[in-house]
């Protein structure tokens, strides 16, 4: 990151993508990720490269959920990992939740290594390793082999990534599907319970002020949070907040 000038107009996401490469380098992120990271920035760039309101709103919506769980779960993918491991050991301690690892293109190797720079920014358990997994029914990739401590017996779970079909199987399961997702329409966010339509750098530090901000609130100040929550609703507005910015755009305004 030295090369880049700080006053480059691209500098936070220039920065984003040498985390990333970092991973890679570091083998825990793979090629996928580098591909996923570069369409997230185009939806990212719809919005604006802000978080809206409707994120806000989610994100607390998010933290109310997780501190209402009786087994909350935070999923962790290699991007995540090299992307915001702090906010991550930071969000689990808040919330009292579990870390899980898991990955679609999944090797023991790349789990323990997510899971050692997980361990390394704060994370005191982190779970998915091993073979003594169990498996998330109708669901067919790598990501199907869940720990039993984990996203297995979970009531709620943060997925920090576009994962449509383990968010439907997850919900047939009866959990709860939270979301960071930077595309509104995907199958992911639909389908999940609360969507946060945010960049995760940008997302992650929002859910752990928020998480912080709750707790001290107390439980009944949570649920009112969450029942007043509208998934479809933001969803909307994320929406209309990308044709809003796109118009500006094509009429050459910023």
């Amino acid at each position: 990151m030295n090369g880049i000038p700080p006053s480059h107009p691209r500098r936070k996401s220039l920065e984003i993508r040498e985390k990333l490469t970092a991973g890679y380098r570091k083998g825990f992120v793979c090629e996928a990720g580098l591909i996923a990271q570069g369409r997230g920035e185009a939806f990212d760039y719809c919005l604006g490269e802000r978080s809206g309101r409707f994120a806000a709103r989610a994100a607390e919506a998010a933290a109310a959920s997780l501190l209402l769980a009786r087994r909350p779960v935070i999923s962790v993918n290699g991007n995540l990992a090299a992307l915001c491991p702090e906010e991550t050991a930071e969000l689990a301690e808040a919330c009292g939740a579990k870390v899980e690892v898991n990955i679609f293109y999944r090797t023991e190797s790349r789990v323990r290594r997510i899971a050692a720079h997980l361990r390394k920014a704060g994370a005191k358990e982190v779970l998915g390793s091993g073979r003594a997994l169990a498996s998330i029914p109708e669901l067919f990739s790598s990501r199907r082999r869940v720990s039993r401590e984990g996203i297995y017996t979970a009531d709620v779970v943060l997925l920090a990534m576009e994962d449509g079909d383990r968010t439907r199987a997850l919900r047939r399961m009866g959990k709860r599907v939270i979301a960071i997702d930077l595309n509104p329409l995907s199958v992911t966010a639909r389908e999940a319970d609360i969507t946060i339509v945010d960049n995760v750098v940008r997302a992650m530090p929002a859910l752990v002020k928020a998480a912080r901000r709750l707790k001290r609130a107390g439980r009944p100040r949570q649920a009112a949070v969450l029942k007043n929550y509208d998934n479809k609703r933001a969803l909307r507005e994320a929406v209309a907040c990308m044709n809003q910015r796109l118009s500006r755009l094509a009429g050459g305004r910023r």
